[in-house]
């Protein structure tokens, strides 16, 4: 599935991936995830592409799902365009280079998770809003998390839903490093040229082996938490969350 929001380009060995929706802060909706999932997948494939570069445009990277597409497609199953695309970053083959130049919600966050190098503007804020709005985490993201930062430190992030700044994102280990602004593309796409031009079998390899440890378990979360995130979502909990966003209020909770 094609997607206007979602634009690609090659230069040299590299498959830049920009997420373009500015007017929606970067929300992706069936169709970006579907075009998101297709490009990672052509990069595989691609015998000319070595590494892919994942980026937004404007002030987000992406601000997680489009609130009014998630409720009339929601996730029913392994074939929705969202499950796909996680399953397809989880098993990348190829190196992905993100850089976040902005806001990272949710699933924007998330998908850093399946990133082999991820470089952050000092703007960028992150945030995992899932249990705010009724639902749980996704992508294989609690086993990753509390490996990366301890589950007291997780759940702080998941239980309360703040936002946390890219300083913030780096300590924990999500971020490799915090640039400026104005130097992130610059920065991020020399690691992304360094790494297209190393010898691609070594890079794939190396890159399988330092996955396969942990794939395993990380495909278990993320079956484990399918199997809560669709009945949550279809919940009333989230219904109530999602209800209030959509009219600009605050969620009362109050009668669960």
């Amino acid at each position: 599935m094609v997607s206007e929001y979602i634009n690609i380009e090659n230069e040299g060995r590299i498959k830049i991936i920009r997420i373009n929706r500015p007017k929606k802060k970067n929300a992706l909706d069936l169709a970006m995830y579907s075009a998101l999932a297709q490009a990672l997948r052509d990069a595989d494939e691609d015998n000319n592409t070595r590494v892919s570069y994942l980026t937004g445009v404007d002030d987000a990277f992406c601000s997680g799902n489009d609130i009014n597409d998630f409720l009339k497609n929601p996730p029913t199953g392994e074939s929705s365009p969202v499950l796909q695309f996680i399953n397809v970053i989880i098993n990348a083959q190829k190196p992905i280079v993100a850089a976040v130049n902005g806001i990272a919600v949710g699933i924007g966050t998330t998908m850093l998770l399946h990133c082999d190098l991820v470089y952050a503007s000092d703007a960028a804020q992150f945030q995992l809003p899932f249990v705010n709005i009724g639902l749980c985490p996704e992508a294989g993201s609690t086993y990753i998390l509390s490996a990366l930062m301890g589950h007291q430190k997780i759940s702080e992030l998941l239980l309360l839903g703040d936002r946390f700044s890219a300083e913030q994102a780096e300590s924990f280990g999500i971020v490799n490093k915090v640039v400026a602004a104005d130097e992130l593309e610059t920065i991020a796409m020399k690691s992304a040229r360094r790494i297209s031009e190393q010898p691609p079998g070594a890079t794939q390899t190396s890159k399988a082996l330092l996955r396969i440890a942990m794939r395993n378990q990380v495909v278990e979360a993320s079956q484990r938490e399918l199997s809560s995130f669709i009945p949550m979502l279809n919940g009333e909990e989230a219904k109530e969350a999602l209800t209030a966003f959509m009219e600009k209020r605050k969620p009362d909770f109050s009668r669960f």
